[in-house]
């Protein structure tokens, strides 16, 4: 099974905040998934990013592979390189 970590939209319409999930990559944006692995609120000055580094450094360790956006949002925290 090919796993991937990536925001799942939610909130108000105009409104969004994002989810950090791990979910297999056939399941649809919105929809099941493995573990939250933290939350981004853009929509709020300065955006909030609140990210649990060490089960993504674990998800990662086992294979799953970040979305451009989600690994964008690791570097700015220092999780990755």
């Amino acid at each position: 099974m090919a796993v991937k970590i990536r925001m799942k939209r939610m909130g108000k319409k105009k409104s969004p905040f994002y989810r950090l999930v791990v979910a297999d990559i056939r399941a649809p944006r919105d929809g099941k998934f493995i573990e939250e692995v933290g939350f981004y609120n853009p929509c709020v000055e300065p955006p909030v990013i609140n990210l649990n580094g060490d089960a993504i450094k674990d998800w990662i360790a086992k294979g799953a592979k970040p979305s451009d956006t989600v690994k964008a949002l690791l570097k700015k925290e220092n999780i990755i390189e």
